[in-house]
């Protein structure tokens, strides 16, 4: 096989790839023993036919396409490894000569990453933040552990409020017609979350158990379901059951309760210490994306659409994980939020763009400064995610190995030495926070 390619345009390369005959005609062979698998000739039980009866029936050009595709992953993966380009989208495939005893000869279109043109990346200003802790964020944490350790239990009498848990059977109607996904029973909603359409929620404050209501609301003008964006509805809501928080007393038995100290100004000094130690980290993130995002607004880079879009899905992929950690989908948060796929595509855009951009600039500056990952810096890096999940080096080699992610694992590295590179050559700036 041989490949030669040519640039045809800023981020577009086309490459010639030519396959020889010999080989082509093994591919051609393997489509018959698949083909033929699935063939009905009258006299010849199924997988038997034999092949000069099969060609002339059926023609051996009616085996082609298989060959092509058993060809076509094999040869265009050599050709891109004989070539050097690196794609990041599909390839755009011209079959230009395909045929028995013939060589195979296509054109592969290719989408690669662009030229970066670095502007100033050394004595960037950078923020240092010193991490000051104040009464009221000690406050706050304890509030939230507060919440946290809060007990449900089921109001008897009363009123639903701000913050409880209202139990609700609902079904919503659009001109007085039942529409698809508007119905549930016994769903758990916190009132005053925002989880459902607007103006649902404080409808439901002030509703008694047993209580019936229609819940008058408007569909957001951009809902994900076309038929109801900008619509009146009306819900007619059930309210079965009021749970309300009690929260615990913020005393010595509170600090005993959730954590090792016998006395609440303890435990008060040392969240006070891991606020601080959460704030460090914090600040050294943020001065991490000040230098990485000062270095990319310095650079000039053009990025095909293809690369926004990947990281686009693959944020897209990673939100929805993290909804389901919650107990949700996306389903569910598109029907909440009054959104749908290509509204939250949309949102997330500019941020892709950032991130494709602020890799690419990374990328640049390690090869211009010849940062690399050693075999000590895999090792050790494989060392703490093996002490992290309880494995060992070699186990967790073998399975980065095994998923194709091992150059992903020193790719990263790079990256995170590349922003310490930059952190090194930067200038102080103190503020305090």
């Amino acid at each position: 096989m041989t490949a030669t390619w040519e640039k045809i345009d800023k981020n577009l390369v086309s490459i010639n790839v030519e396959v020889e005959a010999g080989q082509v005609n093994e591919a051609i062979d393997k489509a018959f023993k698949k083909v033929v698998q699935k063939v009905n000739v009258p006299g010849f039980r199924k997988g038997k036919v034999p092949r000069p009866i099969f060609e002339k029936r059926f023609g051996v050009e009616s085996l082609y396409q298989d060959a092509i595709d058993i060809l076509l992953p094999e040869s265009y993966a050599a050709a891109l490894k004989e070539t050097g380009v690196i794609p990041v989208d599909r390839p755009d495939i011209d079959v230009e000569q395909f045929a028995k005893d013939q060589s195979f000869k296509y054109v592969a279109k290719v989408t690669v990453k662009p030229e970066v043109e670095l502007g100033e990346y050394k004595g960037i200003e950078v923020p240092s933040a010193e991490a000051v802790i104040t009464d009221e964020e000690v406050a706050a944490e304890l509030e939230r552990l507060q919440q946290r350790h809060a007990e449900l239990t089921v109001l008897e009498e009363g009123a639903a409020e701000k913050g409880d848990i209202a139990v609700i059977d609902f079904e919503g109607f659009v001109d007085e017609v039942a529409f698809e996904g508007g119905k549930g029973e016994r769903h758990n909603l916190e009132l005053g979350s925002g989880a459902f359409i607007p103006g649902f929620e404080e409808q439901v404050v002030g509703m008694a158990t047993g209580d019936y209501k229609d819940v008058e609301v408007t569909f957001p003008e951009q809902y994900h379901a076309a038929n109801l964006a900008g619509k009146p509805a009306v819900f007619k809501v059930k309210l079965q059951e009021i749970k309300r928080k009690n929260l615990p007393a913020l005393d010595d038995e509170f600090a005993k309760d959730v954590s090792e100290f016998d006395t609440l100004e303890e435990y008060k000094q040392d969240l006070k210490a891991k606020l601080a130690e959460r704030k460090t980290s914090e600040n050294e993130a943020a001065r991490e994306t000040a230098v990485v995002e000062k270095a990319a607004e310095a650079a000039t880079v053009e990025i095909p659409e293809a690369m926004i879009e990947s990281e686009t899905s693959f944020m897209l992929r990673d939100f929805e994980n993290r909804l389901r950690s919650q107990g949700m989908n996306l389903d569910l948060y598109y029907q909440f939020s009054g959104q749908d796929e290509a509204a939250l595509r949309g949102q997330m855009h500019s941020d892709a763009v950032k991130r494709v951009r602020n890799n690419l600039v990374l990328e640049q500056i390690a090869k211009n400064e010849g940062i690399a990952v050693s075999e000590e810096d895999l090792n050790e890096e494989l060392e703490k995610l093996a002490t992290q999940y309880n494995r060992s080096v070699e186990e967790l080699r073998s399975i980065f190995t095994a998923n194709g992610n091992l150059d992903n694992l020193k790719e990263d590295l790079v990256l995170r030495k590349t922003i310490k590179f930059l952190l090194d050559n930067s200038k102080t700036a103190s503020v305090v926070a």
